[in-house]
């Protein structure tokens, strides 16, 4: 008996996982790229590459049932005001799309998100963007492919340059409503009609290569909301990167411990070693800092040269530091140390100084700072004398980055948002 029941326990289990992992039009059918590895965008151990991953509902969290009212609120948004429910009451339908800052997916899916608002907006439909994640407890390695976290101030920023036309909220703090809805990835869309009854989530199409989409569950649901009839297919898996819920955030000290502990090092570059510096030969965008310890500022311009080494690393991405007090300098070496500098750090003879400007094409004072960003071969994206201005920096490689087919579309939204 025991091993018959047993038996039938696993045929009960190989029915749920296919039923899981193998809905039609599900994401890993449709070609829509999965988020690969732990969640976020970096692979196995955070390193790029990996294996797909299904975001699915847990026990935790779990979704919001359709034919469920719409809880009431009370979030800011990036007007520096708060707003509730009643705001967004008296529409023929209402659209919550859970999107965020940092995911390369949601990314993605802001201009066809906006496309469906200046569709339907003018039918009477009311939109309402809602950041369900802490920025504590994303990741280093979930930030490959950003300039910004998700915090408030950083949500600010990216609605500006995207020209984002609804209210757009922020959850991160308590994540209440997040819970509430169960909103598993972002993007996440949920669709209400206008008693405000829940009439369909999931996803809003069924491929985030646009040029692949065969069907746009979003705008369906909402024609035949418009249209009086019923949503067809309520349901359709959400994929994205995953939503980052606040226990994760001891993950996120962990991660941080290990990368402090890496070991510090310094070389020479000797003169002779400057051109290779400057051609930059194999596939990876190069960031050069030459720097002085009595470059002024020169601490939080590390700490945010080193902070977006951590989030790019898993890139084709390389970040070199260049002092020029001397070499063997310990003053230098205890600070690179103090700023957990893993990077590839060299020390520069001061009497070579002259020679780099010249192999880099550029002339500054040892007293300043010198940045430059250079593309796989050595041409200069970007390149700035004095204090550091990371978003340049981060804008500069981003373009740069190669596209790939995980997040398709990825070098044309940061080609759009450039500004250096």
């Amino acid at each position: 008996m025991y091993k018959k029941l047993c038996i039938i326990a696993a045929a009960v289990l190989l029915v749920a996982a296919v039923t899981l992992f193998a809905q039609p039009g599900s994401p890993q059918q449709s070609g829509a790229p999965q988020q690969p590895g732990r969640g976020g965008p970096g692979g196995p151990g955070g390193r790029g590459g990996g294996s797909p991953l299904n975001v699915a509902p847990s026990a935790d969290h779990p979704l919001m049932t359709i034919g469920t009212a719409f809880p009431d609120f009370n979030l800011p948004g990036v007007d520096g005001k708060n707003h509730t429910l009643a705001e967004f009451k008296g529409g023929k339908a209402l659209i919550v799309l859970f999107e965020c800052v940092h995911c390369p997916v949601s990314q993605n899916y802001e201009g066809r998100s906006i496309a469906l608002y200046q569709k339907f907006s003018p039918q009477g439909v009311k939109f309402v963007g809602i950041n369900p994640n802490n920025p504590k407890a994303v990741q280093l390695r979930e930030l490959n492919y950003t300039d910004l976290s998700d915090s408030l101030d950083d949500m600010k920023i990216r609605a500006a340059q995207r020209h984002i036309p609804w209210q757009y909220l922020y959850d991160g703090e308590t994540q209440r409503i997040t819970q509430i809805f169960g909103a598993m990835a972002t993007p996440h869309v949920f669709i209400f009609d206008a008693d405000l009854k829940l009439r369909y989530q999931g996803r809003i199409d069924d491929n985030q290569n646009e040029d692949l989409v065969k069907v746009r569950d979003a705008a369906d649901a909402l024609d035949q909301l418009l249209a009086g009839k019923p949503v067809e297919n309520p349901t359709r898996p959400a994929f994205g990167c995953s939503t980052k819920w606040l226990e994760k955030s001891q993950g996120v000290e962990q991660e941080l411990a290990r990368v402090q502990a890496r070991p510090v090092n310094v070389s020479t570059l000797a003169k002779d070693g400057l051109g290779a510096l400057k051609a930059n030969e194999g596939q990876k965008v190069a960031v050069i800092h030459f720097w002085s310890t009595s470059n002024k500022g020169a601490v939080a311009n590390f700490k945010d040269l080193m902070t977006t080494w951590y989030w790019y690393e898993s890139r084709p991405y390389q970040f070199i530091t260049v002092n020029v007090d001397g070499v063997g300098d310990t003053k230098a070496t205890d600070f690179l140390k103090a700023q957990f500098a893993s990077a590839t750090n060299y020390s520069l003879a001061p009497a070579d100084l002259d020679a780099a400007m010249t192999a880099l094409g550029t002339r500054w004072d040892k007293s300043r700072e010198f940045t430059i960003v250079l593309a796989p071969g050595g041409k200069v994206v970007y390149s700035r004398v004095g204090p550091v201005n990371i978003q340049d920096i981060r804008h500069a490689s981003l373009i740069t980055f190669p596209d790939n087919r995980t997040f398709p579309g990825q070098a044309k939204y940061w080609n759009e948002l450039k500004w250096f």
